[in-house]
């Protein structure tokens, strides 16, 4: 039996960023950035919901020679997600995230 369990502050800080610009592709990095969230939390949370179906993911290719990246956008179900989940959780807990570890 599959249980529901509240986002944690740093996945709702991701799903925040991301709705944002729903249809937009985004750079892992870039979210990182503006959640403040670090490389080893971010990417585990990008593949569960990517899991989940509601990130869709692909390889972007560089024009400067470097290699590709993944990007990242919501899918319809990950847009509905994200708009439930913040509506039902306290925003400044998603707009600070690294303030609500500690």
């Amino acid at each position: 039996m599959k249980r529901d369990r509240k986002p944690s502050a740093q996945t709702l800080a991701l799903l925040g960023v991301l709705i944002q610009e729903p249809r937009s592709w985004c750079h892992g990095y870039d979210i990182s950035i503006a959640t403040r969230i670090k490389s080893g939390t971010l990417y585990p949370i990008l593949m569960r919901l990517s899991d989940r179906g509601f990130l869709e993911h692909k390889w972007q290719e560089s024009e400067s020679g470097r290699p590709p990246r993944h990007v990242y956008r919501l899918t319809a179900l990950g847009s509905g997600y994200a708009r439930a989940q913040i509506a039902a959780n306290d925003w400044a807990r998603i707009s600070s995230p690294a303030q609500s570890r500690g």
